[in-house]
């Protein structure tokens, strides 16, 4: 009869243990639970937002790729500019400026706008002296710097 009350007694002891460690083991397995979801659900929302962010987003960019030189006087001098668009918007140069100043006269190539993915060229009718460097850089209408290159005559 002791053997039997000692038995039960142990198994009330590991039962308890076992009901104890369960419980134990209820709130961990939540909150890791819970830490993944909301894991999953900000990198879901993340990915959103960054498609979002991308695709409304335009970029206005020109490349001055090289500059050619024609000697010459204000009449007869020419600076051919070279450019491409590598951004996603069109872009339409409004000024351009030679050196920090203004360029007198110049004209494009096609169109004073370089669409996206495109090149052209704008030829600028200046003063070119050989051996002088010369720094070509590309405004938008409101007043944007979208492109700058320097280069020797």
């Amino acid at each position: 009869m002791l053997f039997i009350l000692l038995k039960i007694r142990s198994l009330d002891v590991k039962l308890k243990t076992l009901l104890k460690n369960r419980k134990a083991l209820s709130p961990v397995v939540a909150a890791i639970i819970l830490i993944a979801v909301t894991v999953a659900v900000s990198i879901a929302v993340a990915a959103w937002m960054g498609s979002l962010a991308t695709d409304s987003m335009e970029v206005s960019e020109l490349t001055i790729v090289y500059l050619d030189f024609i000697s010459g006087d204000a009449s007869t001098g020419k600076i051919a500019v070279h450019v491409t668009n590598p951004g996603t918007s069109d872009v339409t140069v409004h000024r351009i400026r030679v050196n920090g100043e203004e360029a007198g006269t110049w004209s494009a190539g096609t169109s004073t706008t370089v669409d996206s993915s495109q090149s052209d060229t704008f030829t600028i009718t200046q003063l070119v002296e050989a051996g002088k460097k010369y720094t070509v850089t590309m405004y938008t209408n409101d007043g944007t710097m979208v492109g700058s290159y320097t280069a020797t005559a």
